[in-house]
């Protein structure tokens, strides 16, 4: 039984577009809304569970210790509503008739918007985006759970068809208050005996981590703290003495208003590409393939 009465699902999804742009206007122009709606539903949220979730600033808004939880929680509230509304409408409709997707974190959040809205003007299909780590979309393509999955690992893919989407890289940031935004640089070995705030294991970035660091004969300490959501992750180290591996579309905004800090590591690059992945018992065609022509065009200047 709930013993309180929760926010509404709509309202929880305005908190945490605030909390993952770090910015009321940001999110209001992101969401279609007056900032003074925007606005008024943070308040809302913050009365109705009793809790500060931002501190407010004239440069925009950083989430307080309690908010970080709360936005973790929020977020997964989001995706599993996302997910129910996707399981729903695989039994009222016709499976053919829904484009399923499955996207890792960083895809999902970054990516993936704007691809749907190019793709919106060329079919009327219905598209159902399902967010979930790489490996958890490995399986769902496996199990014919979606048309066509988008992951951000490195290796082959071996009993899948895949294509280049793009590469991303990961960036080891950390709050402008961090000991190493002072140098703004660190060796491997610092890195990988820090404990930091990562990813859970089987996403991209925990994985393409992991594997810098083991090319180079180090294996990283355990994690400070395991957050499965990119937003929880960059609120914690924007109020936190903590640092992390974030892909360099999460934190790029945060790099040039100098709310976070790049911090180069000595003779480590994280580059991992990101690929769409089809079972080879299927030919894309119709909705599938147009997304994935979207996909490697908008997603093209970017690669390396």
């Amino acid at each position: 039984m709930v013993a309180r009465r929760l926010p509404d699902l709509a309202a929880l999804e305005v908190v945490v577009t605030v909390g993952r742009l770090g910015s009321m206007g940001a999110a209001a122009r992101e969401l279609g809304m007056s900032q003074q709606a925007v606005s008024a539903r943070v308040r809302s949220v913050e009365h109705e569970l009793g809790v500060e979730l931002f501190a407010r600033s004239p440069t925009g808004v950083e989430a307080t210790a309690n908010g970080v939880v709360v936005l973790e929680w929020a977020n997964a509230l989001v995706e599993r509503a996302v997910e129910f509304t996707a399981g729903v409408d695989s039994l009222v409709a016709a499976r053919q008739a829904t484009l399923i997707v499955a996207a890792s974190k960083t895809v999902a959040e970054y990516l993936v918007p704007s691809w749907i809205v190019t793709l919106a003007g060329r079919t009327d299909a219905k598209l159902s985006v399902r967010p979930m780590n790489s490996t958890e979309v490995l399986d769902a393509v496996r199990a014919d759970d979606a048309h066509l999955g988008f992951i951000e690992i490195p290796g082959p893919t071996k009993d899948l068809e895949s294509a280049l989407v793009s590469m991303d890289e990961l960036l080891v940031v950390c709050a402008p208050g961090h000991p190493w935004a002072r140098t703004g640089r660190i060796g491997a070995d610092e890195l990988a005996a820090t404990p930091l705030i990562q990813r859970e294991p089987g996403s991209g970035t925990r994985l393409t981590f992991e594997e810098a660091l083991a090319q180079k004969g180090l294996q990283a300490t355990d994690p400070l703290i395991e957050l499965r959501s990119v937003t929880a992750i960059r609120a914690s180290v924007l109020s936190s003495p903590a640092a992390t591996v974030l892909s360099r579309l999460s934190v790029a905004e945060d790099i040039t208003a100098g709310r976070l800090v790049h911090v180069e590591v000595d003779g480590l690059q994280m580059i991992r590409p990101l690929r769409a992945v089809w079972s080879p018992r299927i030919t894309l065609r119709g909705p599938a393939r147009e997304l994935l022509e979207v996909a490697t065009t908008r997603a093209g200047p970017t690669r390396r």
